[in-house]
């Protein structure tokens, strides 16, 4: 339930409650952040003012809470979209080609915003399965409910997927390109520090083991970040993709389309969906039609 005037999350049982809760998302969002910091302003905006160079796991852990409360908050979804406004009041500089920009400017937010549709259709097709167009529909409906919950006006959001690719093509022809912080995101290279989260023996293990484990786990981050982006976004960006690494990417989906989905929904889910979707079942309810979930 969310109070009169409030924006309503997606609804229980939709194609996005499939999605953004479940461990797979976990593996598409490292594609849509990439995709949003490739717009200049948002990409400066990053560099300028975030800590993901000296805190990325706990940039990671709030984001990520973040965006699963956008989704399963009920209530607290439009809190949680007050306090991010507010978070990013501050943000303003001047991006790459000399303009100044400011986060809550409507057509930098919007962009942050609209990046997660296009990522979501696109690495179902590996992860998950390929969306009917009724899904795309619905996901579209559902994600521009996520936008008002972030306080988007719809004046600012195209209004129908008729109305979103024009948009999305043209950003990618005359916005988006390889920022620095782009280059940083894809990079396998790029220094990062062993995790600070979770428990002491694993966080001292993981300190000991670090230098062994960070090449592969970086060659693997910068692997699915740009082989999850939609082509034309890659293309747009200039990141680079052979049909070997296509090959390897649709040989990995293809293992996670048969594992995941016989997980127990402890190990499948995250901590809030999990929850969320617990408490909905209890008071009834089932998966619609052209949900991602099964029955």
């Amino acid at each position: 339930m969310t109070s009169a005037g409030e924006p309503v999350p997606p609804p229980p049982g939709g194609v996005l409650w499939s999605l953004a809760g479940d461990v797979r998302g976990l593996l598409m969002l490292p594609a849509a952040l990439t995709l949003q910091v490739a717009h200049p302003a948002v990409g400066a905006g990053v560099d300028d003012h975030s800590v993901f160079r000296t805190d990325p796991w706990g940039r990671g852990e709030r984001s990520l809470s973040s965006l699963q409360l956008w989704v399963y908050g009920g209530e607290a979804a439009a809190e949680e979209g007050r306090r991010l406004r507010k978070l990013h009041r501050a943000i303003q500089g001047t991006d790459t080609r000399g303009r100044r920009y400011h986060a809550l400017t409507p057509a930098n937010y919007a962009w942050v915003h609209a990046t997660g549709f296009p990522v979501y259709r696109h690495a179902s097709r590996y992860l998950v399965r390929p969306l009917t167009e009724g899904q795309e529909r619905a996901l579209y409906r559902e994600w521009l409910q996520v936008g008002r919950v972030l306080g988007i006006n719809d004046r600012d959001m195209p209004q129908t997927i008729e109305e979103f690719w024009p948009y999305y093509r043209k950003m990618l022809a005359e916005e988006v390109e390889a920022t620095l912080v782009v280059r940083e995101l894809v990079a396998a290279d790029v220094p990062v520090p062993p995790p600070d989260r979770g428990p002491l023996p694993l966080r001292l293990l993981l300190r000991v083991l670090w230098p062994v484990l960070l090449p592969p786990l970086a060659r693997f981050r910068s692997f699915i970040t740009v082989g999850l982006m939609p082509p034309d976004a890659r293309a747009a960006i200039g990141l680079d993709w052979t049909p070997e690494q296509e090959r390897r990417l649709r040989r990995f989906g293809a293992v996670v389309r048969r594992v995941v989905p016989v997980l127990p929904e402890r190990l499948r889910y995250l901590p809030r969906a999990r929850s969320a979707r617990a408490a909905w079942r209890a008071g009834g309810g089932r998966p619609g039609r052209g949900s991602l979930q099964p029955g």
